[in-house]
């Protein structure tokens, strides 16, 4: 297995964490119709849930960035931009 392989995994988990802390939240409120404290309790849930996904699409990107070799695009100025671009869209 390589880099790319994991970033694309933590990528997925990452997303895939965002959008069951969303739709949790979102039954629950759906179920209570007002707001309480199980629904203040599932937000401080939602929250924790949600930054872990984040942390993980991020850093599934930076996995994929380093496996494709995009990272000199993150500090070239002017015309080196377009060469490496050039380079790295041509193979």
């Amino acid at each position: 297995m390589n880099i790319l392989f994991w970033g694309l995994t933590v990528g997925v988990f990452g997303k895939v964490l965002v959008a069951l802390a969303i739709l949790k939240v979102h039954h629950i409120m759906a179920e209570e119709r007002k707001i309480d404290n199980r629904v203040i309790r599932s937000f401080a849930f939602e929250k924790t849930i949600t930054i872990l996904g984040v942390v993980g699409i991020v850093v599934g990107y930076m996995m994929e960035l380093y496996f494709y070799g995009l990272t000199p695009l993150l500090t070239c100025h002017g015309s080196e931009c377009y060469q490496a671009a050039s380079a790295i869209l041509s193979q």
